[in-house]
């Protein structure tokens, strides 16, 4: 996996060890990782830009606030994702996947820290558990 640190590895490091909240993107493929303090970047896709991609292709990458307490997933399933149109089948496939790939990245990165899905986001996880 390629960790991208914006603005760089020294920062990102010192972020790390003072424990301060970080912005994380992973490519739904797993490959790429953007991460960065939050003053830093403030939100994903700003962090997105930084990191030197177009910031509307926010819906190819899982988002997450992290620091050593856990990693917050911003649950978001993007409308075209994998081209499954069914709705419940889509959120679940977006779930698995991301719990793979958000758990590998962590894991990469160093943090061994459990993945919540804050209130607000639970529209869409809300959705496919109905169905």
């Amino acid at each position: 996996m390629n960790i991208i640190k914006i603005p760089d590895s020294s920062e990102v490091n010192r972020a790390v060890n003072d424990n301060e909240p970080l912005l994380m993107l992973i490519s739904f493929d797993g490959k790429t990782a953007i991460v960065s303090q939050i003053d830093e970047a403030v939100e994903h896709h700003i962090l997105l830009e930084k990191a030197g991609f177009d910031s509307r292709d926010i819906d190819k990458y899982f988002r997450i606030v992290l620091n050593n307490e856990g990693a917050d997933w911003t649950f978001i399933c993007p409308p075209d994702y994998k081209g499954i149109e069914d709705k419940q089948r889509r959120i679940s496939a977006f779930y698995k996947d991301g719990f793979s790939v958000i758990s590998s990245a962590l894991s990469e990165f160093g943090f061994m820290v459990g993945i919540n899905i804050p209130k607000r986001y639970h529209r869409h996880f809300d959705y496919m558990m109905e169905e």
